[in-house]
């Protein structure tokens, strides 16, 4: 039934509060304002004094004094009030203490009084009511507060809060519908007080709220009167966060903390700080926009504590909680800054206030000690007022890493001592060199850099910034305010690699690597690169290389690459194909040749050839080395000369026959140019005359000599024709027996060199050269021979020889008319001491030479190490005092 009853009154009030909300609802302010009720029964003229209006809106100090004094013999309490008693309420503030009541007269017509808020203060009900938007710009929330003096208030309190949503056209309010209010979620504590909180949406921030209360106290209903708001006009933000101090780099106090969130609007910041030390006491409380503040005139072993709290910077609001008191205490000696990060060759300063127990030092005083090994020149000190020195570092070097240390630290001291806090001196060396190469397809540019020269600097982080202008690059590069960072990825070689793509070929990249650290932020000197002027070619295609016939050279010929189309230059490198090729170079200037003849020493090798290319005004770089071409051997021209053979003759003593074994070795490569497909051998005799046998790739061939004089040539035969310089043998009964050779006598040096000498009888006929042969006797072994100049006298012959073995040694001169006799031994020499005394002398005397050069050596070494284990510890005479005036040069007899 009560539940009816209660909800029946909800209607009625609400249809008549839709009616007059508009024209009479009370505007929340962002500041506190009271709710006060009196009951409806109460007369209102009795509040008066005679002669004073109803209406009056200026109540003085006698009228509040006559009302308090009709009050107290009225004997009226509102404890003994029924339920069904009707109040009339109103909304007031310190800043405005009238009170509009509404009510009807007995004719039931409605009228507003407006009465002094102290009638409700003192006679009768009231609530401090508090409204505000969260920071969230999700909730609104109304604060409730009972603030009963009477027996009143000791009754349940329970709060209803009933609001509606407008939204606005044209300035004029859309009337809303008698259903239409919501009931807002109402929590109240012990305490007699209550929390209301309506939702809104963001869409309605700058809509209308209009609500009303329903208070319900000892079964008494206490209805306000209509109020109204715009959500985003009563925003109160949360209390400022991550409030922290510290001493900046010019020895000021920085305050800062952050907003908690991202609120539509700016705030303004109130921060309230006390400062106690040893000199002075101050308190301040400063209004800011900015989210710091610096105080100035800091000193040693001073503590602060600080405050800040925000509210919205323009327009109406509230302000916020104050967030958690912080103390900060300065140190007994200030550094400011505390930590410098700074670049090669640039110029730094410190400054430092040092309190010796509780005393301030004065900064005449004040000296100043690198890493606590070296004192620092006074002339790079500056007194900047009583307390402050400041010590000046010009033209840095970088700092050396000292262990884990990787800066300098800079020490303030006193005359008499040092404290053990110092500043830290940070030099980073920032050159960083930035190489860029533009690809050959021209579509993208690479651009590589190492961090090697930063890499002690821990907590960094680097990162490669540009700026592209419109067209090339200026003069001198300088670092734009405008830049975009580029994203670089490590290597395996530990060079970092960005890459632009796509990329305008004339437009000037300006780039520089950025050094974020903790301690500030550090730029590379900047490089301007232009694409177009990087550009790495592709390789030369189409490479071939053959040895051209007749002429016999190595041509090269290559396929420019389709970019760039600026006139490009070559490098050709060539050599004998093998696992290590002993490149040669040569150049090609002209950018209209696409090949290039070059000579080679050995025609008959296979060369390995490679082609590269790059711009020929010098920009750019220089492209890849184009895929390996490989030569191939063939005949270039015929063979420059035949073999050089020999005979075996083989006589039939029945037959009166002599078979002739000719004996030739194959042709080297670079006789034959380069290959043999087969030997053809011509005879010549005075009656036969002349004919030819083929005999393939033998080396050997075998004929009948019958007739007094048998001339044979071998010729080597290639694919081009046969050789054009070839040996002639002549076989001649008579010249057979002509001997020349007197003596000839063979000298073992070794077992695997002979030295043969010989000695000739004047002749007439043309020698051409000799002929030696050698073998083992006693068995069938082969035969060796070589041609020995006719010129010589004495030969090495060099040949595996077996100490125990007998050598035969045959030497046969060569004339033009044929072969002449030999002269043959069988053993080496014995009997002759000079001819070996000789021989030896080619071994001992080399060996005798190099000894004594060693002998030398040592002799001079052992002497200077001599001289140095004796006298090095003998003191100079001249430098002791009684050798002075003493002529050691002159011998002195002692006894």
């Amino acid at each position: 039934m009560l539940c009816q009853k209660f909800c029946v009154a909800l209607l009625h009030w609400e249809f008549i509060y839709v009616i007059t909300a508009f024209n009479l609802a009370y505007p929340i302010t962002p500041w506190k304002f009271k709710l006060s009720c009196m009951p409806s029964n109460t007369t209102y003229d009795f509040l008066f004094a005679p002669g004073i209006s109803k209406n009056t809106s200026n109540l003085n100090g006698r009228y509040e004094a006559v009302v308090e004094t009709k009050l107290n013999s009225s004997g009226t309490y509102l404890s003994n009030l029924s339920s069904r008693t009707t109040f009339h309420c109103c909304f007031w503030s310190e800043e405005d203490k009238n009170c509009s009541v509404y009510a009807d007269d007995i004719e039931g017509k409605a009228f507003v009084t407006t009465v002094n808020s102290l009638v409700f203060q003192q006679t009768g009900a009231n609530w401090n009511i508090q409204c505000w938007m969260k920071e969230d710009l999700k909730l609104f929330i109304c604060y409730i507060e009972s603030l009963f003096k009477n027996p009143f208030k000791n009754y349940d309190l329970k709060v209803h809060l009933l609001y509606v949503l407008l939204d606005v056209l044209e300035e004029s309010p859309l009337l809303p519908q008698t259903g239409s209010f919501q009931i807002a979620q109402c929590n109240c504590s012990v305490r007699e007080c209550c929390e209301c909180r309506v939702p809104v949406p963001t869409a309605k921030l700058n809509s209308t709220l209009l609500m009303y209360l329903k208070i319900t106290s000892g079964g008494v209903v206490f209805p306000s009167p209509p109020m109204s708001a715009q959500p985003i006009n009563v925003v109160k933000p949360d209390p400022p966060l991550g409030l922290r101090m510290e001493i900046t780099d010019t020895g000021s106090l920085k305050i800062s903390w952050s907003s908690p969130t991202l609120v539509p609007f700016q705030l303004q910041y109130q921060v309230k700080y006390s400062e106690n030390s040893t000199k002075n006491m101050r308190k301040a409380d400063e209004i800011v926009s900015a989210t710091s503040l610096l105080v100035d005139s800091v000193l040693p072993g001073s503590s602060y504590d600080v405050q800040v709290r925000s509210k919205r910077l323009d327009g109406l609001g509230l302000w916020s909680d104050w967030s958690a008191l912080l103390t900060f205490t300065t140190q007994d000696v200030i550094y400011f800054p505390p930590k410098i990060l700074t670049t090669v060759g640039s110029n730094v300063s410190f400054h430092c206030i040092y309190k010796n127990e509780k005393k301030i030092v004065s900064s005449k005083k004040i000296v100043w000690w690198l890493n606590l090994a070296e004192k620092i020149p006074q002339s790079q000190y500056d007194v900047v007022d009583d307390h402050i020195s400041k010590v000046t570092f010009p033209n840095l070097n970088a700092t050396k890493p000292r262990g884990k240390f990787t800066y300098d630290a800079v020490y303030c001291c006193n005359e008499q001592e040092c404290h053990h806090r110092y500043a830290e001196l940070y030099v980073i060396d920032v050159n960083i060199n930035i190489s860029c190469e533009t690809d050959g397809y021209l579509t993208k540019m690479t651009c590589r850099w190492s961090p090697n020269a930063i890499q002690s600097l821990a907590g960094s982080n680097l990162q490669l910034r540009y700026h592209r202008s419109s067209l090339y690059c200026s003069d001198v590069p300088s670092i734009h305010p405008v830049s975009e960072p580029k994203d670089c990825h490590l290597q395996r070689d530990g060079f970092y690699e960005c890459i632009f793509q796509p990329i305008f070929l004339l437009s000037g990249y300006t780039m520089w690597i950025r050094i974020n650290h903790t301690l500030g932020s550090l730029d590379s000197p900047p490089t301007c690169v232009l694409p177009d002027s990087v550009v790495k070619p592709l390789p030369p295609s189409s490479v071939r290389a053959e040895i051209t016939g007749k002429i016999g050279l190595l041509k090269i010929s290559w396929e420019k690459p389709v970019f760039p189309e600026n006139n490009l230059q070559f490098q050709i490198r060539y050599g004998l194909s093998g696992k290590q090729v002993q490149w040669k170079m040569f150049e090609v200037y002209d950018a209209k040749l696409k090949s290039a003849s070059l000579p080679v020493p050995d025609l008959c090798a296979v060369y390995t050839v490679q082609v590269r290319c790059k711009r020929l005004d010098g920009l750019g770089y220089w492209s890849n080395w184009s895929t390996p071409a490989h030569t191939v051997v063939m005949d270039v021209k015929v063979p420059i000369r035949g073999p050089e053979f020999w005979r075996i003759i083989s006589e039939d003593t029945t037959k009166k026959e002599r078979n002739v074994t000719l004996l030739w070795k194959p042709l080297m490569k670079n006789d034959s140019l380069c290959s043999v497909r087969r030997y053809v051998v011509k005879h010549h005799t005075s009656h036969n005359g002349t004919w030819s046998e083929d005999v393939g790739n033998h080396t050997k061939l075998t004929f009948l000599w019958t007739e007094q004089a048998h001339s044979v040539t071998v010729l080597a035969i290639n694919s081009i024709g046969a050789s054009s310089a070839n040996f002639n043998l002549t076989f001649s009964w008579s010249i057979s027996k002509v001997n020349i050779v007197q003596s000839l006598s063979a000298y073992p040096l070794n077992s695997s060199c002979v030295i043969l000498s010989w000695t000739l009888s004047p002749s007439d006929y043309n020698l051409m050269y000799f002929i030696l042969e050698w073998k083992i006797l006693n068995e069938d072994s082969e035969i060796k021979w070589l041609r020995i100049p006719s010129s010589l006298k004495k030969y090495y012959v060099h040949d595996h020889f077996i100490p125990i073995e007998k050598y035969q040694f045959s030497l046969y001169p060569i004339f033009m008319e044929g072969v002449g006799k030999p002269k043959i031994i069988d053993s080496f020499a014995q009997d002759d001491e000079k001819h070996q005394h000789d021989a030896d002398l080619y071994v001992i005397v080399p060996i005798i030479i190099s000894s004594s050069i060693l002998l030398l050596g040592t002799l001079s070494v052992s002497h200077q190490r001599m001289k140095k284990l004796f006298w090095e510890d003998v003191p100079n005479p001249k430098n002791c005092s009684w050798a002075q005036g003493l002529n050691f040069q002159k011998r002195t007899d002692i006894l």
